[in-house]
């Protein structure tokens, strides 16, 4: 669902990262108005939630609810996050134009966050393409996210051959493409870019087209830029900076959606989105989750005198 009069794609990921860090609970109605508000304001991606147990998540027990209702939403591809064959089979069964499986190249944190080996998930990776060639229905896109590929606060610094090597044999299996996921907020421009050239020379340029950040460390716009000068076209963002990893210990939250919309913009690259609308988003967003702390300069100081996008 790319469209060609942008430049940049921002895929929100806020209902679905943002959400499962905090303990309240957005209500489902109010999740709805969330995916409205958001792609009123020119939001053409928005991982609206993921399919894994509620005993684990109870803050996303409604993704398959809010899979239907986006798919209602012209315009938006809707995208979810699955840890495993069983989850897949219920984004499929829902209806989602993309799902995002995340392959933690740290195994110490694959292990810790959805409790397979390397070799578990490379089995449940073939399984799930099998799943898809036999659904009857429209095929989804199918990403697997290299989690903790800039570094891992359990094991530490993550070998960039180790990186590839994985991206690779993701690639040879059929999968539609892999994405660096800076799970910690680990990552620093310069890795960015090694990282990115090191998987289009093994995997090909359509294999890589999106990055996973997080602002942990300050890191995350300047990784953003350093994703756009190469010429990745998508990144992920979350409004009002909420998220995190429940599996990696100190990991805060993604980068702020209306920043990263600001900088783009004011670069004069198109991400098809009215920064006006999708700050006024935040209300929703606060009035729902009043205790949830929302980050951003761009809200906090206003648009500079005379802005247009």
């Amino acid at each position: 669902m790319k469209n060609t009069e942008i430049d940049i794609e921002i895929s929100e990921v806020g209902p679905r990262d943002g959400l499962q860090s905090i303990a309240d609970i957005m209500p489902t109605e109010a999740k709805k108005a969330w995916l409205r508000a958001e792609a009123a304001a020119g939001v053409r991606e928005i991982e609206v939630g993921s399919f894994v147990p509620a005993s684990i998540l109870p803050q996303l027990a409604d993704t398959a609810e809010l899979v239907r209702y986006a798919r209602t939403i012209d315009g938006l591809c809707v995208a979810v996050l699955v840890p495993n064959l069983r989850g897949a089979q219920a984004a499929l069964d829902a209806g989602a134009h993309k799902i995002s499986l995340p392959f933690s190249v740290s195994e110490s944190h694959c292990q810790k966050n959805v409790n397979r080996s390397h070799q578990q998930m490379f089995n449940e990776v073939e399984r799930i393409i099998a799943a898809i060639d036999a659904s009857s229905g429209p095929r989804p896109h199918f990403e697997v996210g290299l989690s903790t590929a800039f570094g891992c606060s359990i094991e530490g610094p993550i070998p960039e051959a180790k990186v590839v090597a994985i991206a690779e044999k993701l690639v040879a299996a059929g999968v539609d493409e892999v994405g660096l996921s800076d799970t910690t907020g680990s990552g620093n421009p310069a890795q960015l870019r090694r990282l990115v050239k090191q998987i289009w020379q093994h995997c090909g340029r359509d294999k890589l087209n999106g990055v996973h950040l997080h602002n942990t460390r300050g890191q995350g716009l300047a990784n953003a830029l350093a994703a756009v000068d190469l010429g990745l076209t998508t990144i992920d963002s979350s409004l009002g900076g909420i998220g995190g990893c429940p599996a990696a210990p100190g990991a805060s939250g993604n980068i702020v959606t209306e920043d990263l919309v600001f900088m783009l913009e004011a670069m004069g690259l198109r991400t098809g989105i009215d920064i006006e609308k999708l700050i006024a988003v935040r209300e929703l967003l606060h009035a729902a989750l009043p205790s949830t702390e929302l980050y951003g300069f761009t809200a906090n100081a206003g648009l500079p005198l005379g802005f247009k996008a």
